[in-house]
């Protein structure tokens, strides 16, 4: 028996460095890219006194990732370093209302991204479309703002999920009890699951709407286009969103499916699986916004500028 629970303590330990670990490589990179989109947004802000649109978005979406990864990272140091102060009713469910709050957040905001370029660069003559192309820049406000509300609403949602199980007993995240804890809060985590996964569906099929809407218009305005610098650039801003919205899908694609993952995997905690699940998970909010950030010419110039 002490063999076994030694062994058992071995891997878990193994299990909890390999996460860090990982988390660690992805994090820091994805914090640095989204610092570099704050940083550059924020000095031509205080030099224009304005942000467009684009650029709106793009700043509370890098605050959003930035926020993220900083906070998922020091909760995964924290739980392994210093579990038994980490894991208590306040502290725990803080975090997960953060986490959920600023996951949301990229999720919403990106998929602002995504129509936004869409509704922008697409060339349609229908009357709908005319007039959101018009009226887009004073809409994208109030889209950021319905966003957030929806970002908190789900993180108001995993806060209460989180409470329960210490509702239930609230000396079960004692140094011999929190095993059973964890059990206790599998059983809530399907509730936010499902909220998760409707979310993600909501905000996927805009995503794939915009990325059929911007081939269809490209496909029409390359069969249409005469041999001159204007269809050009036209065609190389249709090009330019198509790979960020696209690189957006296979994020999409992949969350979906770490979501799906997570939630068969959710009771085993030591398990390698898991350590995939994270990899995938926390490699896009970096690797996107370096997408992102080569595909706006004013980000690109100033990333390439200060790389040397």
């Amino acid at each position: 028996m002490e063999a076994c629970h030694s062994s058992q303590k071995s891997n878990g330990t193994s299990y909890g460095v390999t996460t860090v670990a990982i988390l660690s490589l992805e994090a820091f990179p994805g914090m640095w890219i989204n610092a570099f989109i704050i940083c550059v947004l924020c000095i031509a802000w205080v030099k224009k006194k304005t942000l467009n649109s684009n650029e709106k978005i793009l700043l509370l979406l890098g605050c959003s990732r930035f926020c993220y990864l900083c906070i998922t990272w020091i909760y995964k140091f924290l739980s392994f370093i210093y579990p038994n102060y980490l894991y208590v009713p306040t502290i725990l469910q803080l975090t997960i209302l953060f986490q959920a709050f600023f996951d949301n957040c990229n999720l919403w905001f990106s998929a602002c991204l995504c129509a936004f370029y869409c509704i922008k660069i697409a060339n349609f003559r229908n009357r709908s479309f005319i007039y959101l192309k018009v009226r887009i820049d004073s809409m994208v406000p109030w889209l950021l703002l319905g966003s957030g509300i929806l970002a908190l609403t789900a993180g108001i949602v995993a806060y209460d999920i989180a409470a329960k199980p210490h509702c239930n007993n609230s000396n079960s995240t004692g140094q011999g009890n929190f095993g059973t804890a964890v059990i206790k809060m599998d059983k809530h985590f399907f509730p936010s699951f499902f909220f998760a996964g409707f979310e993600y569906a909501v905000s996927f099929m805009a995503v794939i709407f915009s990325a059929v809407f911007l081939l269809f218009s490209l496909w029409r305005h390359k069969r249409n286009m005469q041999t001159n610098s204007m269809n050009s650039l036209s065609v190389d801003a249709h090009i330019k969103a198509m790979k960020s919205i696209l690189s957006f899908l296979v994020m999409y694609s992949i969350n979906f499916v770490c979501l799906v993952l997570s939630m068969v995997y959710v009771t085993r905690k030591g398990n390698y699986m898991t350590v995939l699940i994270v990899v995938f998970q926390y490699t896009f909010p970096g690797l996107h916004s370096f997408i992102l950030v080569f595909s706006n010419p004013k980000l690109e110039k100033t990333l390439l500028k200060i790389l040397p």
